[in-house]
């Protein structure tokens, strides 16, 4: 199981990132309006069973928000997403994220995230992406948007070819598509929108996020 110094120390983060993914499996996603709602949803998921928590860059506030969660939710391994530049990048890192989510695949952010030992993931969609990401240093790929281009079958379709390349499905993932991701061959999957559902946030139902994420957790097999 995963130590409590293995999620402080940023270093041991990124060389068993690999394990970390391949043992949580799920990656909650947050977009917040408002610092408040973040708090409530990063909060809402924990409790269900999430342990790996993204804060994407256009959320409001997002270097509070992962300060204040990396104090709150010490259990859990907080990151950044969105991040689109080299100015994000250090943003976050200054504020206490732990991972680094990118939508595309830049050379340049994924050399400096390497340099600060922080695990970052980059967006990428066909073969020739993923390999030239992978070929670049990054050990995991995000495969963005995945509803686009078939779920879980292009998932799967992938396999033969770079099975060697570890990779996370995200932009159409579901509590009902995510088992079926990763039994193609994800090492994790990211979820949002599917997650936390308009109406859930707008009521700040937590307890309906939570019993969602319970819902999704029992699904995975790990």
């Amino acid at each position: 199981m995963i130590s409590d110094p293995l999620i402080s120390q940023s270093a041991t983060l990124m060389d068993s990132w690999q394990t970390i993914l391949q043992e949580l499996r799920v990656i909650a996603v947050i977009r917040a309006p408002e610092i408040t709602i973040g708090l409530g949803m990063a909060e809402a998921v924990a409790a269900g069973g999430i342990k790996l928590i993204e804060v994407t860059w256009n959320s409001q506030q997002p270097q509070e928000l992962i300060s204040q969660l990396r104090a709150r939710l010490p259990h859990c391994i907080i990151g950044a997403g969105t991040i689109l530049n080299k100015s994000q990048l250090q943003e976050a890192i200054a504020c206490g994220a732990q991972f680094l989510f990118t939508p595309h695949f830049a050379p340049s952010l994924l050399e400096n995230a390497i340099a600060h030992k922080i695990p970052l993931v980059p967006g990428v969609l066909s073969p020739t992406e993923i390999v030239h990401a992978w070929q670049a240093g990054a050990r995991v790929v995000k495969v963005f948007p995945i509803q686009t281009v078939g779920g879980a079958d292009y998932i799967k379709s992938l396999q033969g070819p770079l099975g060697q390349i570890p990779l996370i499905p995200t932009g159409g993932v579901t509590i009902d598509n995510a088992q079926s991701m990763l039994a193609a061959g994800a090492i994790a999957v990211g979820l949002s929108s599917n997650l936390f559902l308009s109406s859930l946030i707008q009521e700040q139902n937590w307890l309906g996020i939570t019993h969602r994420t319970q819902m999704l957790m029992a699904t995975i097999k790990v």
